[in-house]
């Protein structure tokens, strides 16, 4: 998940010193640099999958400096993606300028080009102009020619997370999530969001609003950090877009979801409309309400791929969040709007019992 800026100094000792290695090595490249062993190192606040930082260089003009972005790999994430296939992704984008150049690599981690915008914050993304942005560059994004196979991921995706679960989770835990009832309500989803005219394209996986930048002169989008980037549903897509919305990663409980900011039913309907009349066609209502019926259901495959991902990151991630926590709250959102949004194929089931949730607390 991504980041926003907070400056912090003095961090150098938390760089891999492959990674300085490298840095000093593009600091040669540049003749104005005071010192190319000077780095000024500022963590970027927010990211929950790797560690990433600003790094910056002194020049002698004093009024200008130069920056790129440092990203140190969490320990443990590969269960959650393919590395090589990042790279792939992080390779097509920057040649079709659709984000940051990779301007090198080093064992566990790699270093960006520093892009010359501002990283949206949660209040942003509700902003009906930038919405209507963000939904034009979503469906620029979906409509990418990427390489490689078009078929759908989130299902197998899902279920391989599963097992990772089950094997990294104790069996207090396991049961408190009704692990061992997962793998039914993720086939369940299967069949109830298939469509045989569904739209498949290039998905981002992850938008939240520190993947999302602005170039305040330009008003131009781009997004970032494609770890979970793949084909799948675009109603998949913009849904877990809409559950982002209620995630605030910059408070002092950045793991708390309010769901009462989830988008009503006009802003959802401004934003696929947008989405949908952005290559210049008007599209019919029809349309419109379509895709906001398949988009509210796939905020379920949403809840349980996260619920997973925060149990997994529980087991195998450092960084300070707790995983715990937000796992709990996508799988309470689960079990709640499911008998709504499924009808009776999803009433068997509500929240998770209070007996089980206390379990919860000790982990």
């Amino acid at each position: 998940m991504g980041a926003i800026e907070n400056v912090m100094e003095n961090k150098e000792s938390r760089i891999p010193v492959e990674a300085k290695e490298l840095l000093k090595s593009l600091a040669s490249e540049w003749e104005d640099v005071v010192d190319r062993n000077s780095l000024q190192v500022i963590p970027v606040k927010g990211a929950m999958t790797n560690e990433v930082f600003q790094i910056k260089w002194l020049t002698k003009t004093e009024t200008f400096s130069h920056k790129v972005l440092l990203r140190v790999y969490g320990e443990g994430v590969e269960v959650f993606f393919d590395r090589n296939d990042e790279i792939r992704t992080f390779e097509f984008m920057s040649k079709h300028g659709q984000g940051p150049r990779l301007l090198g690599r080093f064992h566990n981690g790699r270093v960006e080009e520093f892009i010359n915008a501002r990283t949206l914050s949660a209040s942003d993304i509700r902003d009906p102009e930038i919405s209507a942005l963000i939904a034009a560059k979503l469906k620029e994004f979906h409509d990418l020619d990427m390489p490689g196979q078009k078929i759908v991921r989130l299902w197998d995706r899902s279920r391989n997370w599963l097992i990772a679960t089950k094997n990294l989770s104790p069996p207090e835990e396991a049961r408190a999530f009704r692990l061992d009832a997962i793998e039914e309500e993720i086939s369940t989803l299967e069949k109830a969001l298939y469509r045989n005219d569904q739209h498949i394209g290039f998905c981002h996986n992850d938008l939240q609003y520190g993947n999302i930048m602005i170039d305040e002169v330009t008003k131009s989008i781009t997004l970032i950090d494609y770890e979970y980037a793949s084909y799948n549903p675009v109603a998949y897509d913009i849904a877990n877009h809409f559950c982002e919305m209620a995630a605030d990663y910059h408070t002092e409980t950045p793991h708390l979801m309010d769901y009462s900011k989830y988008p009503d039913l006009e802003e959802r309907h401004r934003f696929l409309h947008a989405y949908l009349s952005s290559t210049g066609d008007q599209p019919s209502d029809a349309e419109v309400k379509q895709l906001l019926q398949d988009v509210e259901k796939y905020t379920l495959a949403s809840h349980l791929s996260w619920g997973l991902w925060g149990i997994i990151s529980e087991h195998v991630n450092e960084i300070d969040f707790d995983y715990i926590g937000y796992a709990k709250q996508r799988f309470d959102q689960y079990w709640l709007t499911k008998p709504e949004l499924l009808g009776s194929s999803g009433a068997t089931t509500n929240a998770l019992p209070d007996a089980l949730q206390n379990i919860l607390l000790k982990f």
